[in-house]
């Protein structure tokens, strides 16, 4: 079998699965199976393997991170003012390309994901909230778990197609 078939099956077998987890809320956290997903590609278009997964985890995670501090400096600071969130937005996407410049978080793509899925969860999310702890309203949390387990599944879904495909 070729691999893009034994991917086909494969992904669309663990994509069931992960689409009953996350939307069947089995872990009870709320996770979010579209951030799942983007980082399920994100670890392919870092190249897949153990290289893929080392570059999209603390990518999508540090993505993450800096729109979660965008999401807090928007409320604490904006007032609504559509200007004053354009300017932090632009400054933060400035600190999270220049990111890149430690190797750990040089996989551009997969921190701009993560940086949107965060702000997508942040901004359409009901009862999101960047101060929380709690998994469920937590963007940081929520969008950084769910694309961990994302990342997973990709890995695992290239190790069994890959097999499959031998």
């Amino acid at each position: 079998m070729n691999l893009v078939t034994a991917l086909a099956i494969v992904i669309g077998v663990l994509g069931a699965i992960a689409t009953y987890i996350f939307v069947g809320n089995v872990t009870g956290l709320g996770l979010q199976i579209w951030a799942c997903f983007i980082a399920w590609a994100s670890f392919f278009h870092c190249g897949g393997g153990e290289a893929g997964l080392k570059a999209t985890i603390p990518a999508n995670v540090w993505g993450s991170l800096v729109a979660t501090v965008a999401l807090i400096l928007i409320g604490q600071m904006s007032g609504g003012s559509v200007p004053m969130i354009a300017v932090i937005v632009g400054v933060t996407v400035f600190i999270l390309i220049l990111g890149a410049h430690v190797a750990l978080l040089s996989a551009i793509p997969a921190a701009v994901y993560g940086y949107a899925c965060t702000a997508a969860f942040g901004l359409l999310v009901a009862g999101a909230d960047p101060m929380s702890a709690a998994v469920q309203t937590s963007p940081f949390l929520n969008i950084s778990i769910s694309m961990i387990i994302g990342a997973i599944f990709g890995y695992v879904s290239g190790k069994i197609a890959g097999a499959i495909a031998k």
